[in-house]
């Protein structure tokens, strides 16, 4: 979880990861730092984000884009 908290405070380090749970649905990340942080997830944890990843929930917070590289780890 250590790592992608620095890959959020590289892409925006004026968010409160622990806490905010709205960042596609509050706008706090643009389309540009969606497919920054899809691409640096990807490459950090060797994971392959498809189509059915790429929905708000999973983007929310960080707790949410952690249990999802969890459960693609399993499932690959």
């Amino acid at each position: 979880m250590e790592e992608l908290l620095d890959i959020l405070n590289d892409i925006n380090p004026d968010v409160d990861y622990e806490t905010e749970d709205r960042l596609i649905d509050g706008k706090v990340y643009d389309s540009f730092s969606i497919i920054t942080l899809i691409s640096a997830i990807s490459e950090a944890f060797d994971v392959e984000l498809g189509p059915e990843h790429l929905i708000p929930e999973n983007f929310n917070s960080a707790k949410a884009m952690w249990a999802m590289i969890q459960r693609i780890r399993e499932d690959e």
